[in-house]
């Protein structure tokens, strides 16, 4: 018995504790962690109605134009990887984040963080795939700034983006707005970039190659959008995968939203290795695909304008939004069971964007 004792007090909780004295990994996964730091330090210090609707981009009025603005930092490990590199998630990432706020991107800044002793090559290489990726997305990069840090300092190259688009007059698409009937549509497969940024991590080989979803989702929302009916909200399941993103529109909704399994689309390469390491698709990040809250009498025509865009070919109806009795997100299984859909305490993958 003593033995058995000693044994377990050497185990270790692998959820991590409510309250922490320092930053953790998972403060940036983009689940209950990065919600709890966001709530208890960055909100209460900045809070405006803005900042409070807690979209992808902050939709600001400036003599009467509607601009969308928003920010993100990049710090993927590797910095290649099947289907993209850090700069095309840059820019990819930036310009979804302001089209997921129904905006026409027009500008980036673009600020690095360098390690003493990264090769020119490699800095070469992620400045032309930024080139091509900004020239394909219709963007232009007109401001930006670069810092070096000591070697040991920086893990070779962190990429800061911030972009600005237009929003057309009448336009508004939030977080807060899904409504109980209302149907949720899936651009895509999910699970693509985070498991091509972990088969490249640990030097996992599978039958067919992997390769990361990234994209500009600009012209499928714009597609989505021209198709008429009511669109109430645009996300792109980043970090945190497709679970985070659906728990964030029900909390901030007051609703409740029910999956259907058998609905969600899941490569077959995607669904063994999470099968194999233990992971759910629905927590693994994803850079090319976009989630649609519509109203239900839009959601045929939204998703036959989804199917003709060519990122959106493999979209499907996934689930349903319903009242507001728990703000929680369920599925039902293939089995015919019911389970809860909740954020991750912690972090699957760090450093897969």
């Amino acid at each position: 018995m003593a033995d058995g004792s000693k044994f377990a007090s050497g185990l270790l909780c692998p959820v991590p504790a409510p309250h922490h004295d320092a930053v953790l990994l998972g403060h940036g996964s983009g689940g209950k962690m990065s919600a709890e730091i966001l709530r208890d330090i960055f909100l209460p210090a900045f809070q405006n109605p803005a900042l409070a609707r807690l979209n992808d981009q902050a939709i600001v009025e400036v003599n009467g134009c509607r601009l969308a603005f928003s920010t993100d930092s990049f710090v993927v490990k590797p910095l290649f990887f099947p289907g993209g590199d850090i700069g095309t998630l840059a820019v990819n990432g930036t310009v979804n984040d302001l089209a997921m706020g129904g905006a026409v991107p027009l500008f980036l800044s673009l600020a690095f963080i360098l390690e003493e002793g990264l090769p020119m090559e490699t800095l070469r290489r992620v400045v032309e795939s930024i080139r091509v990726a900004a020239s394909l997305a219709g963007v232009t990069v007109v401001t930006g700034d670069t810092k070096v840090v000591e070697k040991g300092s920086g893990d070779g190259l962190f990429i800061n983006t911030s972009g600005i688009g237009v929003v057309p007059a009448g336009l508004s698409l939030s977080a807060d707005q899904a409504r109980p009937g209302d149907a949720v549509l899936l651009s895509g497969t999910i699970g693509d970039h985070g498991i091509t940024i972990l088969s490249q991590r640990e030097g996992l080989e599978f039958e067919s190659e992997i390769q990361s979803d990234t994209a500009a989702l600009h012209c499928l929302a714009a597609d989505l959008l021209a198709a008429g009916g009511e669109i109430r909200c645009l996300r792109d399941p980043t970090r945190g995968g497709l679970s985070s993103s659906l728990n964030e529109i029900a909390e901030q909704s007051g609703v409740s939203i029910e999956l259907r399994e058998d609905a969600i689309p899941v490569r077959a390469e995607v669904r063994g290795a999470c099968e194999m390491l233990g992971l759910d698709p629905l927590y693994v990040a994803n850079e090319g695909k976009l989630v649609a809250i519509v109203a239900p009498d839009a959601a045929g025509r939204a998703l036959e304008a989804m199917r003709r865009n060519p990122l959106g070919r493999e979209a499907e109806w996934i689930g349903t939004v319903g009242e507001a009795s728990s703000c929680r997100v369920t599925m039902r299984t293939r089995l015919g069971t019911s389970r809860i859909v909740d954020l991750l305490s912690g972090d699957q993958l760090p450093r897969i964007c």
